[in-house]
């Protein structure tokens, strides 16, 4: 199994290049903008930087570690993997054959913010990595105004592929996979708060709903890579298929660590998905398998409005417990972590010590993720 230290590294290897991506794409915004504009706007876009944890709530210059840059960095190993357009590493540049790539990560990364800005809003989340969110820091009005922003920037992030020397008809067929993303994401955020409001969704219907909200951008991020790193159609089509097979198990380890981490795992609350009462995948499925009486009573538990307490919440467990619920939580996260390293495997290797390695920090994502279903 991939320690967490090795995946650490991984993602860890290309940081600096996707900020520096990253705050290009930023900086390139504003940079058009006449001199009392910019002044006009600097709050605005200091908010986007607050999110991103470049500045401080008074907008002052920081450095802060909010994320893992999973996505981006899922999108550069898969363009390693699927060949990096035949670019190899130069000696004094070891780095520069990433350029092709790096405007797509940012627009990927960019991409994932905007959504979290305004999940905040839907989730009346007050804290994203123990700092207070945009919304709780400027209002809903605004946090709703900053996360549209960072939409258009994510587009134009991408479009600087051009400059990087991408094919007009490659890039346009980027931003097309990039739009069909954002739609399926916004079809499972829909979703997500249908299914609040619901106590008759299935397992299906949850699985459906993650693949959309969840899964769609890391099979984009796959996609993408691949498509600037050869045109073997076989190879595209294959690391998507991982991606998304990546994704749909990197929700469920949520899940499951939503439930049945520790305080040590987690650095929250154990169980604080059910304090929340969140319609992960756990309760669902003890919901569709539960005796009836079972059934009764936690259907009564997530309709009350009370806060739950201790005991109903070791009532709740209990009652996961009979349904063997984290038996299949675990099961399909080892499934779709089967999926993955099947299709990884299957991809069209290039014989480059670059690809090579791609593919050796793609396996150990995967293998960290499946740890989960063996705790």
């Amino acid at each position: 199994m991939a320690s967490s230290r090795t995946v650490q590294t991984t993602l860890q290897r290309y940081r600096e290049e996707i900020q520096a991506a990253l705050r290009e794409a930023v900086a390139h915004a504003t940079a058009s903008t006449g001199a009392e504009a910019s002044r006009l706007l600097q709050d605005y876009y200091g908010q986007m930087r607050y999110h991103l944890g470049w500045v401080d709530a008074q907008l002052h210059p920081i450095s802060v570690q909010t994320g893992k840059l999973l996505r981006p960095t899922l999108l550069l190993l898969s363009y390693e993997a699927a060949g990096a357009w035949g670019q190899l590493p130069l000696e004094g540049e070891p780095r520069r054959y990433l350029q092709r790539a790096l405007p797509a990560a940012a627009a990927i990364e960019l991409t994932h913010n905007f959504t979290l800005i305004h999940d905040d809003i839907v989730d009346e989340d007050s804290e994203r990595h123990h700092r207070p969110t945009v919304w709780k820091l400027w209002g809903v009005p605004q946090a709703i105004n900053a996360g549209d922003g960072m939409f258009a920037l994510s587009r134009l992030a991408l479009w600087s592929v051009l400059e990087a020397g991408v094919d007009p008809a490659l890039a346009a067929r980027l931003a097309a996979l990039l739009d069909r993303t954002c739609l399926t994401i916004a079809e499972g955020q829909y979703l997500d708060m249908l299914f609040e409001t619901r106590m008759d969704v299935s397992v299906d219907a949850y699985i459906e709903m993650i693949r959309r909200k969840t899964a769609a951008l890391m099979a984009c991020a796959a996609e993408m890579g691949a498509l600037l790193g050869t045109q073997e159609a076989e190879t595209v089509e294959r690391l998507r298929h991982f991606g998304e097979a990546l994704g749909l198990a990197f929700q469920v380890r949520d899940d499951l660590l939503g439930v049945w981490a520790s305080l040590d795992e987690l650095g929250k609350n154990p169980a604080g998905d059910i304090y929340r009462r969140k319609k992960s995948l756990p309760v669902l499925h003890a919901l569709a398998h539960a005796q009836p009486a079972d059934r009764e009573r936690l259907q009564a538990l997530y309709q009350h409005s009370a806060p739950l307490s201790r005991e109903q919440v070791d009532e709740i467990l209990a009652i996961f417990a009979r349904t063997k619920t984290r038996s299949y939580c675990q099961a399909f996260l080892a499934e779709q972590c089967r999926r993955a390293r099947a299709t990884l495997e299957a991809v069209p290797a290039p014989s480059t010590p670059l690809a090579r390695r791609a593919r050796n920090d793609l396996e150990a994502f995967v293998d960290f993720i499946e740890a989960a279903s063996q705790s």
